[in-house]
């Protein structure tokens, strides 16, 4: 259930949080998906409708690649989920290369924060409108700067100044209640419409896969469908 947080609870709250408090952060997400055997494709844990789906949400989605990718991966990640920081930093960079650059791979970002100083990052990359994947980006790479340290607010905003933020643009985001909200309704949505319920969670054209996958793992998938 979405919780109910106070207007600057995000902002206040990021200075707040022991750093054990962010253990669970991948919620019960083991890691990555491995098939019986290497040159197998992992099992599917579930399907959805795809056009459900991608119905639009709270937020529009962040989308890379072309529209008519005959492969569309919707990812639903926490920005303090060490597995989803290892898929963006090892998986993701070979997966662009090899699929969606190419244009066989459509890929969308959907948000799905365990914990304040998740909502925080996600509302900081929504804010910085066109450099969200780079930001996204980013903060995955400094993951073990700024998610589990003592005073996690200014460990952010040094990252936000870096990205063209100022003190007040900074602040600004991270007391925008609406963005929030939106945010939490992503995170909602994937859980009561579409089963989400650890980080990263994979829908690859509807099949769900849940675990940080390997290119090789993505690329078994990927290629049974192209």
């Amino acid at each position: 259930m979405t919780r109910s947080i106070s207007r600057r609870t995000v902002l206040s709250s990021l200075a707040a949080i022991p750093a054990v408090a962010l253990l669970a952060a991948c919620s019960d997400s083991t890691g990555a998906v491995t098939p019986a055997n290497a040159a197998e494709a992992p099992q599917p844990q579930g399907t959805v409708d795809m056009a459900k789906l991608l119905q639009p949400g709270a937020l529009p989605d962040e989308v890379m690649g072309k529209a008519d990718a005959p492969v569309t991966i919707v990812e639903y990640a926490s920005m303090t989920c060490s597995h989803c920081a290892h898929f963006a930093n090892t998986t993701f960079p070979e997966l662009k290369a090899k699929y969606i650059d190419t244009g066989k791979v459509r890929y969308i970002l959907r948000e799905f924060p365990f914990d304040p100083r998740a909502e925080a990052a996600f509302m900081l990359a929504r804010c910085s409108k066109d450099n969200y994947f780079p930001m996204v980006e980013v903060l995955f790479k400094q993951q073990e700067n700024w998610a589990p340290v003592q005073d996690a607010k200014s460990a952010l905003l040094q990252i936000a100044k870096l990205a063209g933020f100022s003190q007040e643009s900074f602040e600004a985001c991270l007391t925008d209640q609406k963005l929030l909200d939106d945010v939490r309704a992503v995170q909602k949505r994937g859980a009561e419409e579409f089963g989400v319920d650890s980080t990263p969670t994979f829908f690859i054209n509807g099949k769900m896969y849940k675990g940080a996958m390997s290119i090789e793992d993505m690329s078994a998938i990927i290629d049974g469908m192209l």
